[in-house]
């Protein structure tokens, strides 16, 4: 791994970057020996940071975990961020953009827990039992990188692009829905601009949350209980604008609207 004067500027920068706000080269640009380890220390390093400022964790969220959005992206593996309380939006309302540089929403199937999840490779039964309902959500994703190009670790050290979120529609329990084959419709003023299968999430949502949970047990954390999970979006992020309305239609779980301001 890097040494910590690296971590601390690659800190400073991504939270100056995402703060002000403005654009910045890829960190790799700077670190060439960058690696994912790094990319994660730098979003613990953020996480300390907002706590302090008295920001609260929500949940988590599983990135690029769909081919569409690893093919857009140009990389072959997920990433995970954190979800920030103050950066959830209602369904129906308006999402600020005065700290936005060039959004993009994507749709996608949410979990909220309610039993703490913790170990490797767990059984699907296991996070289903473990998971209250799930819902449908809107990301609005915005990386902070020149021209929205980046590498994966870079990506990391960003929060996974993490921007805003919306949940809302129709909440159902697990057992009650196919996970595998939920029809997601995404319009953008009117029109269809995007559709897909829950199904292109790894299969299965419920897999993103296995990784995550995989993930979080090798830096000795787990999962806790009443998190919001974000399993990454089914199909490419689409880009927005001020003025934007958006709606995301979900088969039997509803749909979910946002105006981006």
């Amino acid at each position: 791994m890097l040494d910590a004067d690296a971590i601390t500027w690659m800190t400073d920068t991504v939270a100056d970057a995402q703060a002000t706000p403005h654009t910045i080269p890829k960190l790799t640009d700077t670190y060439p020996a960058m690696s994912i380890d790094d990319g994660y220390a730098v979003q613990d390093a953020l996480l300390a940071r907002w706590q302090k400022d008295g920001r609260v964790l929500v949940g988590l969220k599983a990135g690029l975990t769909s081919k569409a959005k690893m093919d857009q992206m140009g990389v072959t593996e997920p990433s995970f961020g954190m979800l920030m309380g103050d950066t959830l939006d209602p369904d129906g309302g308006v999402v600020p953009t005065d700290k936005l540089i060039h959004p993009r929403v994507e749709a996608e199937i949410a979990f909220v827990t309610k039993a703490e999840l913790s170990g490797v490779d767990l059984p699907l039964e296991e996070i289903i039992a473990a998971t209250d309902f799930v819902q449908p959500a809107i990301e609005i994703i915005d990386s902070r990188f020149e021209k929205f190009k980046f590498d994966l670790v870079s990506v990391i050290a960003d929060n996974g692009s993490s921007a805003r979120f919306v949940m809302g529609g129709r909440a159902r329990r697990p057992l009650d829905i196919d996970l595998r084959t939920v029809g997601i419709v995404l319009e953008k003023n009117g029109e269809i601009v995007a559709t897909a299968s829950s199904g292109a999430v790894l299969g299965d949502p419920v897999r993103s949350v296995r990784m995550l949970v995989t993930w979080l047990h090798g830096r000795g954390r787990t999962l806790p209980a009443g998190s919001i999970v974000l399993t990454g979006g089914a199909t490419e992020a689409i880009p927005v604008e001020s003025g934007d309305a958006i709606v995301a239609r979900y088969q039997d779980m509803g749909s979910i609207s946002v105006r981006i301001g």
